[in-house]
């Protein structure tokens, strides 16, 4: 995670984004905080990106990379106000004993288009990460990647239209109007016990949430998410994001899920 020191809206790259709604830091800063103690509290580490000046997007840690099995993909960002955080992405992992992190030759935007299940790497493309960039994390992970494309500009990213709700058990929840009708199709064959989100909770970002696969983290706005998410066996955790969804993100934005330790770590 990285905290919103700097963090405003002076720039719009996604629909969410209006330079002219100004951002209360403070309350931002708070909204985050809460986050990162709610992770703690459950029994989580949380490991800290320090912000950087100019690069109000980087509270979005889940941008900067993926990581499987203890190996690092990085980004390569679609817009220039990021390109720049990709480099601070590589430099913490390089940093913290990761040795196999690999530098991106086609865009894409780490974890905000990348979901990993037991048996797929999804891949969303169609607005930010591209197709080639799908074929980069195959051969690098050597995972099947299964490519969905987005048609929705409000679900920009895939992690705002689909949320892996249990890794190990291949089960998604999903907002099927974010995705192209053969996109669906895919995803019905793969998924076809997944929550489906209706188009009130997906706008309101409940997509954008991180399970552990018991503890579901989502907008406290997606209501209609949390009693399908506990006849499930889930418990729904409420979060209220709402400065840092001016930015265009919510609770997965903010967070980069470590998957594995680096090559000789203990744990």
């Amino acid at each position: 995670m990285c905290p919103p020191t700097h963090f405003r809206v002076t720039y719009s790259i996604n629909p969410w984004m209006d330079p002219a709604k100004p951002v209360d830091l403070p309350l931002a800063l708070a909204q985050w905080e809460d986050l990162r103690d709610r992770y703690r509290a459950l029994g989580h580490t949380v490991e800290l990106l320090e912000p950087r000046a100019g690069l109000p997007d980087m509270v979005f840690a889940a941008n900067g990379a993926t990581v499987v099995d203890g190996r690092v993909l990085g980004a390569r960002f679609l817009y220039p106000e990021r390109t720049a955080e990709a480099e601070a992405h590589r430099a913490w992992f390089r940093a913290h004993g990761y040795t196999d992190v690999h530098e991106p030759e086609h865009v894409n935007e780490g974890e905000g288009d990348f979901a990993v299940t037991a048996s797929y790497l999804l891949a969303g493309r169609g607005f930010r990460s591209t197709s080639l960039a799908g074929d980069e994390a195959q051969e690098f992970f050597g995972r099947p990647v299964i490519g969905l494309d987005l048609v929705d500009p409000r679900y920009y990213h895939l992690d705002t239209a689909l949320c892996v709700l249990d890794e190990a058990a291949d089960e998604i929840m999903y907002y099927p109007g974010a995705f192209s009708p053969g996109s669906r199709r895919v995803l019905e064959r793969l998924f076809p016990d997944a929550l489906i989100a209706g188009e009130a909770d997906a706008a309101a970002l409940g997509l954008n949430a991180v399970s552990d696969g018991r503890h579901v983290l989502l907008p406290q706005t997606a209501v209609g998410l949390f009693t399908p998410l506990r006849k499930r066996g889930f418990e729904p955790i409420g979060m209220d994001l709402g400065e840092l969804l001016k930015g265009g993100g919510s609770v997965k934005c903010c967070t980069q899920e470590l998957r594995g330790t680096p090559p000789g770590a203990a744990g």
